[in-house]
């Protein structure tokens, strides 16, 4: 894979960002090709290095997953030197991303006015909680927070349970991608107009879109509430216990319908008024599935699925585990889940990402970088020698000072 064809080859991206609603949006970015500048505290890094467990080799897997194709510069921000040396890596650079809570870019010097008055024309993107203004911006905020706060975990569990999060940093992850697609607005204008922008994203801004169906709801007076695997408005559309584990299926309309009754040898349920319709069927959800449940539980997942899927044509699929999940022979055949070599650590997996193009390549170019690796190597790049590489770090500007 060559860097010429690649959409973002070209543009730099200087990363303040910890754990992952930043480190997601710069490693999408790096896959279309930007070069991303990981700017991490000296000898601590990013906490998200140290993640978990489990480690190997001490390092979190976590880690890789977010910061495949970086680089990692270690600067010290609270010393002159290290202030003097991100500034002189934010001239040249084209966008830049941190995620501090409001007010601490301004004490470290680093907000949009500090990092301006050396690149004019940068894209500044400010990830935070809540976001630059209203009576919450100095919150903190994680994800487990914003997942409560959002109305997701309302809507999450079954329907006698407590509220559960989801299983992901969901929006951790979602913020990260309105960043990513707002860098790649906000670079596409400035291609246009010659401007710079400043992008103020906070999660729980970022998450309430995501409602959708459950905002419909609350705009039409009614309640959201949890379900299970249950919709609200389709039915089956859920998940079910099989011999052997679990399978979920998908009935859309009516024509698909009538198929699973007859893949499932259940013409009496036809015959039902009470689940003649879709309206009727999610009407008396509780008993079309006390009736689904019983039949399910009588073939195994793979059984079934030949039944539903490659037989009868239903939208069905199994319930993975996270290893099934990551590697099946679909993911074979379309090369999700790769790996790439570091000299260091031995081969490093990676979960490439999905965008696939005829015209341009994409896709992550080198592991994710140990702390500092590239200290001297990125300012060597912008024109220093060795003397003042040498004096960059005796003044402290990679810590240990």
């Amino acid at each position: 894979m060559t860097g010429s064809d690649r959409i973002l080859d070209g543009v730099r991206v200087l990363d303040l960002t910890t754990f992952v609603t930043g480190g997601f949006c710069s490693l999408m970015l790096a896959n279309q090709g930007a070069e991303v500048i990981k700017v991490e505290r000296p000898e601590v890094g990013d906490d998200n290095r140290h993640s978990g467990p489990p480690f190997v080799d001490g390092e979190s897997p976590y880690f890789w997953s977010v910061n495949y194709g970086k680089k990692s510069v270690e600067l010290d921000l609270k010393s002159d030197a290290g202030r003097e040396a991100l500034y002189e890596l934010a001239s040249e650079a084209d966008v830049f991303i941190q995620n501090y809570r409001p007010g601490t870019a301004e004490r470290l010097d680093v907000d949009e006015d500090a990092i301006r008055a050396h690149n004019d024309d940068i894209i500044y993107c400010a990830i935070s909680a809540f976001g630059q203004t209203g009576p919450w911006r100095e919150r903190p905020g994680y994800d487990l927070l914003i997942q409560g706060m959002s109305g997701i975990m309302s809507v999450t569990g079954e329907a006698d349970g407590k509220p559960v999060k989801v299983g992901l940093p969901m929006t951790d992850l979602i913020t990260a991608m309105w960043a990513a697609f707002g860098v790649s607005n906000a670079l596409y204008r400035r291609e246009r107009t010659g401007e710079g922008e400043y992008i103020d994203l906070g999660m729980l801004d970022a998450t309430l879109p995501w409602l959708t169906k459950q905002a419909g709801k609350v705009f039409a007076g009614e309640s959201p509430s949890r379900m299970g695997t249950k919709d609200p408005v389709l039915a089956p559309y859920q998940t079910f216990e099989t011999a052997d584990g679990h399978i979920n299926v998908a009935c859309l309309n009516q024509k698909l319908w009538k198929g699973l009754c007859a893949a499932l040898e259940r013409p009496d349920l036809l015959e039902d008024e009470r689940f003649e319709t879709n309206a009727d069927r999610v009407e008396h959800m509780g008993e079309l599935e006390a009736e689904l449940e019983e039949t399910f539980r009588e073939l195994t997942t793979d059984e079934w699925m030949v039944l539903l899927v490659e037989e009868a044509g239903i939208p069905a699929g199994p319930v993975f585990e996270p290893e099934d999940a990551l590697y099946n022979e679909q993911t074979e055949a379309r090369e999700t889940v790769t790996s790439i070599e570091d000299p260091d650590r031995g081969e490093i997996p990676v979960i490439e990402h999905p965008l696939k193009y005829d015209r341009s390549s994409s896709g992550f170019e080198s592991p994710p970088p140990q702390l500092g690796e590239h200290n001297r190597s990125v300012f060597a790049a912008l024109g220093y020698d060795e003397d003042e590489l040498d004096d960059l770090e005796e003044r402290g500007a990679f810590g240990g000072e």
